[in-house]
């Protein structure tokens, strides 16, 4: 019994600190997309105006919070320029991913037959094949641009939605209340959208966020190495390859940019964190 009740109590310590990288993680998104909505609105300079003579102006400059770059562009107004194609990129490459692998998934637990043994082939080829070499065949094929990123990024990631779906769904398909579905005759499409996609939504839920972090660094990288993104787009990634040839000159043309993609990752794994204490709660209430 003592031990039971320790357990117990050490169960609600961590979901209690979850619930707060829950807060605290949801106050970040929510100051990240208040940046990207309200863009527009506030006072923001051109990110691509370009003034020589405020060239490499520091942090705390006036009129230039961040600083400035080579060019005398504004570090400021280019963070938040690189907020919408970054976010954006991984944004849409999470949506899709998590679709694609979703949709794939159910299929080859509820279908089975050919079916699951294609799906179970992909993934174990997608999975199976380095990352950066299948980035860099995807741009050659389908050029440079937001779009072909998001294709890029949505490619190397929907297998993981796939292989974790098919096994949560292929675990629910055996409870009792959907075997009892089945047995009322109930469609294999009603099944999987009213019992075992309601099941799976937490798992997916707390993927989505950790996938969308990953999904963030790989486009950084990805535009870092000059692949995807315009020489001149003002991204994160490109930001950190502008300030890699200066690092010591003006460390804060890479800070900026490593601050930004560092608190919007961390933003989406408490998040991460946030919901699967979210969804241990309710199991650790039952169980108490």
């Amino acid at each position: 019994m003592i031990a039971a009740a320790t357990r117990l109590r050490r169960a609600h310590a961590r979901t209690n600190a979850g619930l707060w990288e829950l807060r605290i993680g949801g106050a970040l998104v929510a100051v990240l997309l208040g940046l990207l909505v309200l863009r527009g609105v506030l006072p923001i300079p051109d990110p691509l105006a370009a003034n020589l003579v405020d060239r490499f102006q520091p942090f705390g400059t006036p009129g230039h919070v961040f600083g400035t770059d080579q060019n005398g562009r504004d570090l400021a107004a280019r963070a938040v320029a690189g907020l919408r194609w970054s976010i954006g990129c991984a944004a849409l490459a999470t949506l899709f991913a998590a679709t694609i692998g979703t949709v794939l998934g159910l299929l080859a637990a509820m279908v089975g037959g050919w079916t699951q043994r294609i799906v179970d082939h992909g993934v174990a080829a997608m999975m199976a094949f380095p990352a950066i070499v299948a980035a860099v065949v995807i741009l050659a094929v389908a050029g440079s641009g937001f779009m072909p990123l998001v294709l890029t990024i949505t490619l190397l990631g929907w297998a993981v939605f796939a292989r974790v779906v098919q096994a949560e769904a292929t675990a629910l398909m055996a409870r009792p209340y959907v075997l009892a579905a089945q047995l009322a005759g109930a469609s294999r499409l009603a099944i999987a959208l009213g019992h075992v996609l309601p099941g799976i939504a937490p798992t997916l839920l707390v993927m989505v966020a950790f996938f969308f972090g990953d999904a963030l660094i790989t486009e950084s990288a990805l535009t870092f190495l000059g692949l995807g993104a315009p020489f001149d787009a003002p991204t994160w990634g490109n930001m950190l390859q502008e300030g890699r040839l200066r690092m010591l000159q003006a460390p804060w043309l890479m800070l900026v940019p490593a601050g930004c993609i560092i608190v919007t990752v961390l933003a989406a794994n408490l998040l991460g964190d946030g919901i699967a204490a979210w969804t241990r709660r309710d199991r650790h209430s039952f169980a108490a």
